[in-house]
């Protein structure tokens, strides 16, 4: 079993009942859930220092990568099908 430490957080009311509805619908905690959410955004953080803007930020994480396939390849690709 993971070593757990307690943790407080506060939030609008709308937002904490969201979130204790997704939980419950998804079959989990608020914790777990919550625990999942920071280590998805600690693999996706950026390796370099450049700030990120609002809305690269609100995306982070939204999708996964192919192993192998390049950021590049991936628009590449979406340039080459919207433009053929």
């Amino acid at each position: 079993m993971m070593n757990t430490t307690k943790l407080t957080l506060s939030a609008d009311k709308n937002l904490v009942l969201a979130a204790k509805r997704i939980a419950e619908a998804q079959g989990t905690s608020v914790s777990s859930m919550f625990m999942r959410f920071i280590q998805a955004m600690q693999t996706t953080q950026p390796t370099d220092s450049s700030p990120l803007g609002p809305i690269t930020r609100q995306a982070a994480g939204m999708i996964r990568i192919p192993p192998g396939v390049s950021d590049r390849k991936l628009i590449e690709e979406a340039l080459r099908e919207k433009y053929s």
